[in-house]
């Protein structure tokens, strides 16, 4: 047990002592730092449109409940994606199997009609 205590200690030393060897007053012969000029305020550049469709963006909406509140995603007025977040616990999610947004959802009990609700796992 002493000689970790003892190496610890000697690292300390090692770390600190060149902090405290750093002077702390200034040189008389140093020059004023010039002032900074004032800056005219920066408008960026136009932004050109990139002509994206606003009926894709998704149409959600939110009903509250005594034990759960759901949201409803909906494009072009049919529901692609239903969150459930539940007063207690975690979120999960119910996915549209036929999707009118991208790729149809294809899930172990696809032909059967179930929709197996989803819990987010992990988020980037």
């Amino acid at each position: 047990m002493q000689p970790i205590k003892t190496t610890l200690f000697l690292c300390a030393i090692c770390f600190t002592l060149p902090v405290s060897a750093q002077s702390t007053r200034k040189p008389a012969d140093q020059p004023p730092l010039p002032e900074l000029p004032d800056l005219a305020p920066h408008n960026g550049p136009e932004l050109p449109d990139l002509g994206i469709d606003s009926s894709l963006e998704p149409q959600v909406t939110i009903k509250e409940g005594k034990e759960a509140t759901v949201e409803e995603y909906r494009v072009n007025g049919q529901l692609y994606m239903i969150k459930v977040i539940p007063r207690i616990g975690k979120p999960f999610y119910l996915l549209n199997k036929r999707s009118p947004v991208g790729e149809p959802h294809r899930g172990d009990l696809e032909g059967y009609g179930v929709n197996v609700p989803m819990w987010e796992i992990y988020r980037f």
